[in-house]
């Protein structure tokens, strides 16, 4: 088959996160199942305007709101030379039954932006995204077959009278371990993400402050970058900062950790913990949609309530109880092994064939 996948972003953007990935990685499997990709993308500063990256032909125009527009012009002269649409909605879609009809398009909504509008937008913006905007645009998606890789987002585009969607979750972005590794001698906490409001880096220092009462040897492990770094620093000396490291590093960091401290405001699905899981680290994280997916609660981590002083008490739960801690980070393991990319590939695969 022949697709044209609309995404606002690729891998290689400079502002690119867990959505990006997620499409990279089915992309490039589509790829190799004998299908034919293009992306379409926004451009951003020293982009190349078109590149084939592992299979996937990248075609990159207009900004971060003109793409869409740009979008709706490259159908209208090519759309004849594809078989499927694949409309990635981040907050904004690309409106695709509107110019392509619903029998050629496939959805894919990792998460509802909900509670994000209040976090990443000023106001009035965000009051008339939050309930206006969203569900006026999702709306025209509802006869739309749709992906979306949590039972989370599964429910909330239930609630708005989706009438087909398919749950196609995340891969894996590490290499398993096969043991949990050795750990810090300290114990060790660590977050892992960008440092923006929406996923609230600022409550686990919050937290972290009430875990060293009860336990004084602990250290707290930053890593990430974002526009709240400076600032947190500033705030935090006894805090160990990374800033943005290579997959090797992060992944040996968070191996070492005792523990993964997962706030947050909303998830598509939490890869962050999955990926730790099968790094042997069990999470601690906030009860949201995505996380609640992503984490089995007493199981491979642990849930709690959305508020500094809960992921406090789960981090003190986990770092001073051995045999907990020991029998979480066992069972994340063995619950990472249950995900592959390829496997997310094969099901995605299924959706756009029919």
């Amino acid at each position: 088959m022949n697709i044209l996948w609309y995404n606002w972003k690729d891998t290689r953007h400079p502002g690119a996160g867990g959505a990006e990935n997620y499409t990279y990685e089915i992309a490039r499997r589509l790829v190799t199942k004998g299908h034919s990709v293009t992306l379409f993308v926004s451009e951003f500063d020293g982009c190349r305007k078109e590149e084939c990256v592992d299979g996937i032909s990248i075609i990159r125009d207009g900004g971060k709101y003109s793409v869409y527009p740009k979008a709706k012009s490259f159908y209208k002269q090519k759309g004849k030379e594809f078989d499927v649409v694949v409309d990635e909605i981040n907050t904004r879609p690309f409106l695709t039954p509107k110019f392509v009809g619903d029998s050629k398009i496939v959805a894919l909504i990792h998460q509802l932006a909900r509670e994000f509008w209040f976090y990443e937008t000023p106001l009035p913006v965000a009051l008339v995204g939050y309930f206006f905007f969203e569900k006026r645009w999702l709306r025209n998606y509802i006869h739309v077959p749709t992906i979306t890789v949590s039972e989370s987002t599964r429910k909330d585009l239930d609630t708005i009278g989706f009438e087909k969607v398919f749950l196609v979750p995340n891969g894996l972005n590490v290499k398993p371990v096969s043991e949990v590794p050795e750990k810090t001698e300290k114990p060790t906490i660590i977050y892992v993400g960008r440092m923006k409001k929406a996923k609230r880096p600022q409550d686990v220092i919050k937290a972290f402050r009430i875990v060293k009462q009860q336990v004084p040897d602990a250290q707290l492990w930053m890593v990430g970058d974002g526009y709240l770094r400076k600032r947190l620093e500033g705030r935090a000396k006894d805090v160990k900062f990374f800033g943005y490291v290579d997959n090797k590093t992060r992944d040996d960091l968070i191996k070492r950790s005792w523990v993964l401290a997962v706030p947050g405001v909303r998830e598509g699905w939490g890869q962050v913990v999955t990926d730790s899981n099968a790094l042997g680290t069990p999470g601690v994280g906030y009860n949201i949609p995505g996380l609640r997916d992503s984490i089995k609660d007493e199981y491979s981590g642990l849930l709690v309530d959305n508020n500094p002083n809960s992921l406090a008490s789960g981090l003190i739960r986990t770092l001073r109880d051995n045999a907990l801690r020991e029998t979480l980070s066992k069972k994340a393991l063995q619950r990472a092994l249950q995900f592959s990319w390829e496997r997310s590939a094969n099901e995605f695969a299924e959706v756009i064939e029919s």
